[in-house]
Parts: structure tokens; sequence; C-alpha cells
């Protein structure tokens, strides 16, 4: 057997194992208010620091657990979906913005926009499940847009909450995550 370094050392498990309870139970303890939970904000916040696979491990882990206490259905597809598509447009802008000053704005402003967006492709996927014809869609879609509009909020708030304590506490986890020993 070759002499191979473990991609996943224990040390990095337990972080992604506590990551998916944090983001969970912060889903949990939001569920009252429709829409708005700091999980999409903490994946934003991973991706930036750990990078595109923790975060989606953390994000279709998190989904797949607390769907576990709030109810699982075709719905969790989407979720899942969608985190997906928010962790690899996360990723993508955070090399645009990169060198940029103030990055926080931008990141309030961008976790605004996903909220947004995490609506309409949870709306596409269940429509194309329901095999909805453009105008059912639409009326669909328009029918949720205010939770996606809460959704938006609440993630440019977290952001501003978050951002600036976690972000350091992130990278200090990662630089002991590459440290750490296969």
């Amino acid at each position: 057997m070759k002499n191979s370094k473990n991609n996943f050392p224990v040390y990095r498990l337990t972080v992604l194992a506590l990551m998916i309870a944090l983001v969970q139970t912060s889903r949990l303890f939001f569920s009252f208010l429709p829409n708005v939970q700091p999980v999409t904000t903490i994946l934003i916040l991973m991706t930036i620091t750990f990078g595109v696979v923790d975060a989606l491990i953390v994000g279709s882990g998190s989904i797949i657990i607390s769907n576990l206490s709030l109810g699982m259905g075709p719905w969790t597809i989407s979720q899942i979906i969608a985190f997906t598509v928010i962790i690899l447009v996360s990723y993508t802008f955070s090399l645009c913005i990169k060198n940029l000053d103030g990055a926080l704005i931008y990141w309030v402003i961008f976790s605004g926009v996903t909220g947004i967006l995490y609506g309409l492709i949870v709306s596409v996927i269940q429509a194309m499940m329901y095999q909805m014809v453009f105008p059912a869609f639409i009326g669909y879609w328009f029918a949720g847009i205010w939770f996606d509009v809460y959704h938006a909020i609440g993630n440019s708030v977290f952001m501003v909450l978050l951002y600036t304590p976690l972000i350091p506490l992130f990278n200090k986890i990662n630089r002991k995550i590459k440290k750490s020993p296969s």
C-alpha cells in the first residue's frame, strides 16, 4: 500500500461534524421565523475559509439532519441543490473580490442576493418535479417571493453579525486542519 496522505484526518472530520451540528441547530433554533436562519451565511463563510468541499459536506449534512426533525420530503433534494449552487457561486464570488477593500459590504449584498437565488432555485426544481407549466411556475414563485425576501434580509443581517467573528475563527480552525496529522 502506498504511503498517501489522508485528506480527512480525524480533526477535520470532527470540525465538519461540529459544523453540521452548528448549522443544523441554528436552523432549528430559528425555525419559528419563516426563511430567516443563519444557514446560508454560515455556508458562505465556510466556503470563503474552508473551501467548497467542506462547505458542501456541511451544507448537505445539515439539511439532511435538520430535515429529519423539520420534515423530509422532495424539497430536501431542491434544498441541497440550491445550497450547492450557492456554495459554488460563493466560491466564484470570493475569487472575484479577493483583493478588494471593504469586503464585508460586498458579502452583505451578496448574501442578500443568495436569499432570492435560493428561493428561485428551489422553486424551479419543485416546478420540474411537479411538472408545472411556465405560467404555473411564475405564480408559484411569486406566491413565495416574500419568503425569499425574508431569507435575503435575514442573510444580510446574519452576515453583518457573523462575518467579523467567524472569519478569523474559521481561518484559525482551517490552519489547524492543514497542520493536523493524517
